[in-house]
C-alpha cells in the first residue's frame, strides 16, 4: 500500500510523535525490586543516557531495553516493510546503547541492561540473582 504523504510530509508527521516511554516495563521492574527487597534505587536520575533506574550509592545504572527497539538477540525482529529505514534506525539504537555504556563506565558507573523479556515470571528469579550480585559489596 502506497503512502498518501510525500516522504518529507511523512517525516514531519512522524517527528511529532512522542513515545510514552516504557512505563509498563518500568513498573514491572519496580514490583520485582519491591518483591525482592531490593532497595536504594532511584528513577529518572540525570545521568548520561537517562537510565531507567540508578543505585547512586553503588554507582549502578539500570536500563530496561525493549526487545524490538534495542535488538534483542532472542526476540528482536526487523520489519520487512521499509526495511532500509528500520535497519538503520535499529542499528543507530544499538550504537547509541554502546556509547551510553562506554561513557557511563568511563565515569565510574556500572551498567546493567535488562531485556524486556527478562521481566516475565519465568525469568524473574534469574534477574533478581543478577541484580543482587551487582549490588553486593565489591572487594
Amino acid at each position: 500500500m502506497a503512502d498518501i504523504y510525500t516522504p518529507r510530509k511523512r517525516s514531519e508527521i512522524m517527528s511529532r510523535v512522542r513515545g510514552s516511554g516504557n512505563r509498563a516495563t518500568e513498573l514491572r521492574l519496580i514490583a520485582i525490586f519491591r518483591g525482592s527487597s531490593i532497595t536504594g534505587w532511584r528513577r529518572k536520575r540525570s545521568l548520561f543516557g537517562h537510565p531507567d533506574f540508578s543505585f547512586p550509592c553503588h554507582h549502578i545504572a539500570v536500563f530496561v531495553d525493549g526487545c524490538f527497539w534495542h535488538g534483542c538477540p532472542k526476540h528482536g525482529s526487523r520489519p520487512s516493510s521499509n526495511h532500509p529505514f528500520w535497519e538503520m534506525k535499529l542499528e543507530r539504537n544499538i550504537a547509541r546503547d554502546k556509547l551510553v555504556n562506554m561513557t557511563l563506565r568511563k565515569k565510574g558507573w556500572h551498567v546493567v541492561r535488562v531485556w524486556q523479556h527478562e521481566l516475565n515470571k519465568t525469568n524473574e528469579q534469574r534477574l533478581v540473582r543478577r541484580l543482587k550480585r551487582q549490588l553486593a559489596p565489591r572487594t
